[in-house]
Order: structure tokens, then C-alpha cells, then sequence
């Protein structure tokens, strides 16, 4: 092979955007009038992606489509939501409610989702009526339901912590005991729950009651004594090409994702190759179609946990805006449309993505105006959303061969803008 020296090579009077002639095929010629209705040739007509969900997410998904010329439709809650002030086609609804949903898809190609919240009863009946939901219930029952999840990743052999679903307090201590370690343990409430939320660090009976007092599954987990939370972000498309991109370091605060590190600092290769793979089963034997991220324990003795599964875009995916050469979010909708998958490959030796949360001053514009001018390389990603302290409002992502001077630009612009830093 010589890399293409034998192609035909365009000349300078061909329209850009047109691939060359061959030598061996005639000239091509503009469709006859009869071919477009006798007037001018029609325009293409491109897919239509329905998300369900009007959060950042969505929005940030949207804008990954535009390049490609796909078109999105969004079921939102409210016409304020981060993805509804963007997305031209909005219907404004409840995704509880069957009638909306399917009123809300007749006007879609494909369903995906910002959320993982929608009932799997009603993504059944929208497969029935013909509508492709991707990832479907099937394969989303798993990010929505921890015990089902944990069973399934128990048949198939994925390591995971200690767990079993708990009736009450007692349950929960006799769980406690069976592993010989005592409390501490984790309790989380089976469905519902992120960024900390629906989720108890109990150190003894009396501490477990409050996750009960809701009437809902509660699944117990051991406390794993690990050294970071790692996270596995792999794509697959409904014929089953899959990509993997490099296992990053999330790192937490108060249960909340504060920064990601990509790659994952220090991270042996044959320990990131294995939690690739281990996504990437995981992607499969579930039938995932779309984004999946695996979230993971790289425990004290060399051994890699599964903690949570996401079936969406997610935040320690967001790194990819910048410092991928496909983002997450482009990869999500060519998956959920079955194009080919783009690179997942980083741009950058280092890239941070650092959370920028609410604080107690609901004006971050004068401070967004410094960061702009103190860092021009500093990627600012605002979402639309009203400020509230804690309330995720963008974030920020810093690229470079330095891995100290990357992350110390990205924590503080995050922290300039939230305002606990001043200068």
C-alpha cells in the first residue's frame, strides 16, 4: 500500500466538499429536475435524537449533534432547564406519564435519555410500539435498580463489594457481622439516588435507621478499604462496535465528583487494561447500546471493585470535550444512531476536569471574566442553571504535558469561580 498516492487527486476547479473524479466512472451530473419533483434538489433529512431529560447532559449532548447535523428533540420538566434554553424542539412534560412519552417519541428517530429515571414499563411499551430506546430497559434496569445490578454482575462473575438487600436496622447489623469486619458499612437506597444522595455511612444499628424510614429496598454494601475511585467510560452501538477510552481518576468530595484526572495518574497498564475490559464485558453482557460508565474501587491489595454503572454521558466523562479527540457525548449519539464510533483517544498527556459548584454568590460572571483572562487555554462550561451552593453549574477543563500545572489551573479556576478563592 502507498497511503493512497494512486488516488485521483482533486483539482482545483472541483467544489470543496466533493470527492474526486474517477477516471474510470463518467462525470457525475446534478439530478434531473424529475429526480427532485421537478424542482431543486431536495435537502438531506438527518436523524431525529429524542433525549428524555432537560439537565446538562442533554444539553451537552446537543451540542456534540450539531456538528454532525443531527437534530434533537427534548422531553424537559421546564422550559428554565439546562438543555431546554438550547434545543429548539422542546416539549415540556412528565416522563412518568406513558401518553407524554409516547406523544413526545412519534416526532423521534431513537430515545436515549439524561437521566436514568424513566419507568421501564413505559420503555417497554415504547418498543412495542416500534420506537428505538437505547440503551433499552432491558439493559437500563441495571443502572436504575442496585440489587438487580449486583445480581447480574454476581452471574456473570464481576468483582464487586460485599452486598445483600437489608429488611431493617437488625438486617442490616446481622449483615454487618456475616463478613467479620463489623460496622462501618454502606446502606444505599436501591433506586434513586447520585452525587451522594440515597447513599448512609453507618457505623451502627442506631445509625441505619434513617434509610429505612422511606419504605424502600436498602442495599448493604461493605466499606472497601480502597486507595482511589477510578472510573471506565467504554461506547458500544447496537451491532456491537465498542470503543474504550483511558481509565481516569475521579476524585470526591462530601460524595460529590470534584475532579477527574485523565489518564489516571500512576495507574499500572495492565490494571487500566483490565478495567477497560472489564467495561467493555460489562458493555456487552448487559446489551448496553450507547455511553456506559463504570465506576470503580482500586483497592489496597492491586484489586479493581465495581461500585456503580451509569448508562448515560457522565461527568467523569466530561474531560472529553476537550481532551479527546471524539468527546463522550459525539460518541453517545453516534452510538444510539449506530454510526461508526469516533476515536477515543486523548489529545492531551494530561487533561483535568474539575466540578464548578455553587456558592454563596449567585453572580459568577465577574469571576468567569478573570479566569477567562488569567488562563487562555482554561475551557469554561457553564450549564444555564441558577446558582445554588453544592448545585453542580459547570465545569472546567485544563489540558497539558505538566500534570501538576494542569490540575492546579483547573482547581483554581473551579475554586475562583465559586468564590472560595479571591484574588
Amino acid at each position: 500500500m502507498n497511503g493512497g498516492a494512486d488516488r485521483p487527486r482533486r483539482t482545483s476547479d472541483e467544489p470543496p466538499g466533493e470527492p474526486p473524479e474517477s477516471p474510470r466512472s463518467p462525470p457525475r451530473r446534478p439530478p434531473s429536475r424529475a429526480a427532485t419533483g421537478g424542482g431543486y434538489p431536495r435537502r438531506v433529512t438527518f436523524p431525529v435524537v429524542g433525549m428524555v431529560g432537560g439537565g446538562q447532559l442533554a444539553r451537552m449532548t446537543h451540542e456534540a449533534g450539531i456538528p454532525l447535523g443531527i437534530r434533537f428533540r427534548l422531553l424537559s420538566d421546564t422550559p428554565q432547564d439546562s438543555a431546554a434554553q438550547v434545543v429548539s424542539d422542546v416539549v415540556i412534560g412528565d416522563y412518568r406519564d406513558l401518553d407524554t412519552l409516547r406523544d413526545f417519541a412519534r416526532g423521534c428517530d431513537v430515545i436515549t435519555f439524561d437521566h436514568e429515571h424513566v419507568p421501564t414499563e413505559h420503555l417497554r411499551a415504547l418498543e412495542a410500539d416500534g420506537i428505538p430506546v437505547r440503551p433499552g430497559p432491558e439493559a437500563l434496569v441495571h443502572a436504575q435498580d442496585k440489587g438487580v445490578m449486583r445480581a447480574k454482575l454476581d452471574a456473570i462473575g464481576v468483582p464487586c463489594p460485599r452486598h445483600r438487600i437489608v429488611a431493617d436496622p437488625a438486617d442490616a447489623a446481622a449483615f454487618a457481622a456475616e463478613g467479620g469486619g463489623g460496622f462501618p458499612i454502606i446502606l444505599k437506597t436501591v433506586r434513586g439516588g447520585y452525587d451522594g444522595k440515597g447513599v448512609w455511612f453507618v457505623r451502627s444499628e442506631e445509625d441505619a435507621r434513617d434509610p429505612f424510614l422511606a419504605g424502600v429496598p436498602v442495599l448493604a454494601e461493605e466499606k472497601v478499604d480502597f486507595v482511589r475511585e477510578l472510573a471506565a467510560n467504554v461506547v458500544r452501538s447496537p451491532h456491537g462496535q465498542a470503543v474504550a477510552y483511558p481509565v481516569v481518576e475521579s476524585r470526591q468530595v462530601d460524595g460529590v465528583c470534584d475532579t477527574v484526572i485523565a489518564p489516571a495518574p500512576g495507574l499500572p497498564e495492565e490494571r487500566a487494561l483490565e478495567a477497560q475490559r472489564l467495561a467493555l464485558r460489562i458493555a456487552e453482557e448487559l446489551g448496553v447500546v450507547g455511553h456506559l460508565a463504570v465506576e470503580l474501587f482500586e483497592t489496597r491489595d492491586g484489586r479493581v471493585l465495581v461500585n456503580e454503572l451509569a448508562m448515560r454521558p457522565h461527568n467523569s466523562g466530561h474531560w472529553t470535550q476537550d481532551g479527546a479527540i471524539t468527546s463522550q457525548f459525539a460518541n453517545h449519539v453516534r452510538a444510539v444512531l449506530d454510526l461508526p464510533l469516533g476515536d477515543p483517544r486523548p489529545r492531551a498527556r494530561w487533561t483535568v476536569m474539575a466540578n464548578v459548584l455553587g456558592g454563596d454568590y449567585p453572580d459568577m460572571y465577574q469571576g468567569y471574566l478573570h479566569c477567562m483572562a488569567r488562563d487562555p487555554q482554561l475551557k469554561i462550561h457553564m450549564y444555564g442553571k441558577d446558582v445554588k451552593p453544592g448545585r453542580k453549574v459547570g465545569h472546567v477543563n485544563t489540558y497539558g504535558d505538566d500534570l501538576d500545572d494542569v490540575l492546579e489551573r483547573a482547581r483554581h479556576a473551579a475554586d475562583y469561580l465559586r468564590g472560595t478563592i479571591v484574588e
